[in-house]
């Protein structure tokens, strides 16, 4: 899905921010070691120190394994990585001069880091260690010993401290904070997302309701129709006008289109009358539904089935009812022909379907797939499309349109062929059930 992020995604997000900013962590305080031990001349315990850096790298290492083998990261596992953080950093300012060390405002960090990462507990708990930990540096620190040359002004060494720090925390809290809010805005589009399509599912199981009840409302009067027009058609009265006969024999047709087009809702709704799965192709099917669509289509098509070497899939009712609804809105506004183009794209099939029509218009395409967008005039209009996009949506497909700059729409549908891939015991299209 694009970008979204789940809520579940978030954590283990964040702790890949944590590890990033304990890299740069350790690259400034190597840095800052080296600067202040032959730079500066101050003596520092470089053994102690570079064995805490030693370990932050570990823990680092650790902390990228974790989150390779795992999807989700925990609030408990971020507060265990905040306070080792914090133990590293303590262990260092009490190796080189414990509270009077400039950087000690480095624990705000950590707080301000808690605060938007963590839960509630669990950044007062942080809260408290970095307190009790500044405490702790205010009585058992090693001192520092500076040479003469800064020792003559400890206080404006300290202030040129105060600003290295200041300007290394703000930096790194621009750098984050943007980030993990990212992470966030994030989240809570994906869960508007998610909401949005429960709504559209939910509006999806209503429409299937009440097709599949007006379905099994009409197949009585329809199976009705259909043993009175055979009757007639027996009736030698009738049988012997050529005029009447051939009227019958439209009538007879028509109802069993409609018969045909009851049991296919009744399928897409999954009350198929115990059918197998049946196997057939990509170019089986597409030739099929065109045969289908041009023996009852209103306008001319153009069909050009471009997909390559043939693969074998499983016929899915719903699919061709969609795109028959995308093919019949598509001659409704363009009489004089529509075409269809079938194209393999990777791992995908990619269908167009391009009229001469007027065009969507930009409401149109700014809010597709949303039900009840149209143009057209009449209860219940906009269903098309709503129900195109939430099918293709659910077999891992995508819906895109747009104006053509010479005139007229065109609608793109791209689907997985692994969508359509068949498992377990399936019939051949056409293939015969006999009962022994």
């Amino acid at each position: 899905m694009s970008a979204l992020l789940s809520a579940d995604a978030a954590g283990r997000k964040n702790m890949v921010l944590l590890i990033q900013l304990r890299w740069l962590a350790v690259v400034g305080q190597f840095a800052t070691i080296l600067v202040v031990q032959f730079a500066m001349g101050v003596v520092l315990p470089l053994h102690a120190m570079i064995a805490v850096l030693a370990g932050l790298v570990a823990f680092n290492l650790f902390s990228l394994y974790l989150v390779r083998q795992r999807r989700t990261i925990s609030n408990s596992e971020l507060l265990a990585a905040l306070l080792l953080d914090v133990a590293a950093l303590t262990l260092q300012l009490s190796l080189s001069g414990g509270a009077t060390n400039p950087f000690v405002s480095l624990f705000l960090l950590q707080v301000v880091l808690g605060a938007i990462l963590l839960e509630r507990w669990s950044s007062w708990a942080l809260v408290l260690v970095t307190t009790a930990a500044f405490a702790l540096l205010m009585r058992r620190f090693s001192p520092l010993a500076l040479p003469l040359k800064l020792a003559t002004d400890p206080f404006g060494l300290h202030i040129l401290g105060a600003l290295a720090c200041f300007a290394l925390v703000a930096v790194l809290l621009v750098l984050f904070v943007t980030r993990v809010s990212g992470n966030l805005r994030a989240r809570d589009a994906f869960v508007a997302d998610m909401r949005q399509r429960a709504a559209d599912e939910d509006h999806i199981i209503q429409i299937g309701l009440l097709a599949s009840g007006a379905a099994h409302e009409l197949g009585t009067p329809l199976a009705s129709l259909a043993v009175i027009l055979g009757d007639w058609r027996r009736m030698p009265r009738l049988a012997s006008d050529p005029q009447l006969a051939q009227d019958m024999a439209e009538m007879q047709a028509e109802v069993e289109r409609c018969k045909a087009i009851v049991t296919g809702i009744l399928m897409s709704a999954g009350e198929a009358r115990g059918e197998a799965p049946a196997i057939t192709s990509v170019h089986g099917f597409f030739d099929d539904l065109v045969d289908y669509w041009a023996a009852r289509g209103t306008a001319p098509i153009d069909y050009d089935n471009d997909f390559g070497p043939d693969l074998p899939i499983v016929s899915d009712t719903a699919l061709k009812q969609v795109i028959c609804n995308v093919l019949d809105n598509a001659a409704e506004v363009s009489p004089r022909g529509i075409a269809l183009v079938i194209a393999r794209e990777g791992d995908a099939i990619r269908l167009t379907v391009s009229d001469g029509g007027p065009g969507f218009a930009p409401e149109m395409l700014a809010n597709l797939g949303k039900p009840y967008q149209s143009t057209k005039q009449r209860p219940g209009g906009g269903l098309g499309l709503f129900l195109v996009v939430n099918v293709m949506r659910n077999l891992g497909g995508s819906v895109a349109a747009r104006n053509r700059a010479d005139g007229g729409a065109e609608v793109t549908m791209r689907l997985p062929i692994a969508s359509l891939a068949f498992e377990g015991d399936v019939r051949t299209v056409g293939e015969e059930d006999h009962d022994g």
